[in-house]
């Protein structure tokens, strides 16, 4: 009896030992597994663009004047040599009862120094008369030796002097009738406070399209005074769209031009194909949304699908660009976050008979998703697609 008794006290002690050992035993790590595939892979870098017109004409005063209201609208179709625009010359300032006052008091006081100019020719004319006729009467006295030539020599600088004042009196009866001229133009050609503009419409300039086209833009559509180069309008052709877009300078080393590029989110149903034409030579700053300074390159792109398929896009639409780096059809591959540093290399932890064994990998092209694999593990592997600290080679682990 006290044998059993033993006995059982000896299993208990057992039970909980074992039920203990059971507790603090170490169980497998939760992870999540993922399965290294064959399938396609792209590498590309994506950005935001725009589309704009090709050829963009913008149509300008090519002198002061006044502009005649703009009856065209946005999106209309223009021909090669349309008139978009008239412009009128520059109409003369409005007149109020003291300045119409002053430009009459000028009018007179032109007429009034057109006379005196005259008066005074009268004078100078008579003065150069009596010069030159004292000058031929001196010559005849040297002949008979009662003047001397001296005398002679005086009157012929009177002579001249005279002739000379004559003719600057003609120039200034010249002068006081261009004055009187212009007085009397200011006045006839201005715009009293309650009379009619004296404007002559005959000296019009028509601005013509250069192509045809449509209107993109209208910068001036109501009649009124523009200077020299102010911008009027924009003309295009819609049908001839390119997408500029600006990326990383650190990317755009890496596009070439004549490579791939798609154009999603652009509102239709499937993306567009593109060709990039150029990549800029000149990058830019630019300020982020994060306040963070970056420098970004254009880069300009044609799009090369049917015209039927993007025919509702516009100038100044918004598309997003996805440039094609490189692209394979049958490429080992596994999730970029399984992969981590080790030795000087990289490596994975493929889950192999109920644990985690680390593997050696070598890496080709990665999209920032998934990396292509060149060696160290087989399509089919399972592999943890984010191992923490918990993870070791040799773990044990179970799938979640």
């Amino acid at each position: 009896m006290q044998l059993d008794r033993k006995t059982g006290i000896t299993l208990t002690a057992l039970a909980v030992v074992a039920a203990l050992a059971w507790g603090f035993w170490p169980g497998p790590v939760p992870v999540e597994g993922v399965p290294v595939v064959r399938a396609p892979l792209r590498v590309t870098v994506e950005e935001e663009g725009r589309t704009r017109v090709k050829d963009r004409f913008i149509i300008s005063a090519p002198v002061a004047g006044y502009l005649q209201r703009i009856q065209l609208e946005v999106g209309d179709a223009v021909t090669q040599g349309q008139t978009l625009a008239v412009m009128e010359p520059l109409r003369p300032e409005v007149l109020d009862p003291r300045s119409r006052a002053r430009a009459e008091a000028q009018v007179a006081a032109a007429k009034a120094a057109l006379q005196s100019a005259e008066e005074q020719v009268t004078s100078t004319r008579a003065e150069n008369v009596f010069a030159q006729a004292e000058y031929r009467r001196k010559q005849k006295l040297l002949k008979d030796a009662l003047v001397s030539q001296g005398d002679l020599d005086q009157a012929q600088t009177l002579a001249r002097q005279a002739a000379a004042a004559q003719r600057s009196a003609e120039f200034a009866v010249e002068v006081a009738r261009f004055d009187l001229e212009a007085a009397r133009t200011a006045l006839q050609y201005s715009i009293a406070g309650d009379g009619d503009a004296g404007e002559d419409t005959k000296d019009i300039v028509k601005l013509r399209a250069p192509v045809a086209s449509r209107v993109l833009a209208i910068h001036h559509e109501s009649e009124g005074v523009v200077v020299t180069g102010e911008d009027l309008l924009e003309i295009g052709d819609p049908a001839a769209l390119e997408v500029a877009v600006d990326v990383l300078s650190a990317d755009a080393v890496r596009i070439r031009p004549g490579g791939a590029v798609e154009f999603r989110r652009w509102g239709g149903e499937q993306p567009l194909d593109g060709v990039v034409r150029v990549v800029e030579p000149t990058g830019f700053t630019k300020i982020s949304a994060l306040g963070v300074e970056e420098q970004r390159v254009w880069v300009i792109a044609d799009i090369i699908s049917p015209r039927e398929l993007w025919q509702q896009l516009g100038d100044g639409y918004r598309v997003e660009a996805h440039f094609i780096l490189w692209e394979g059809e049958d490429v080992l591959q596994l999730p970029a976050s399984a992969l981590f540093r080790h030795a000087g290399g990289w490596a994975a932890f493929a889950i192999r008979d109920g644990k985690a064994r680390r593997v050696d990998v070598e890496i080709g092209h990665s999209n920032g998703l998934v990396t292509q694999v060149l060696s160290g593990i087989e399509a089919g592997e399972v592999v943890i697609a984010h191992p923490d600290d918990r993870v070791e080679d040799g773990v044990r682990v179970a799938v979640q």
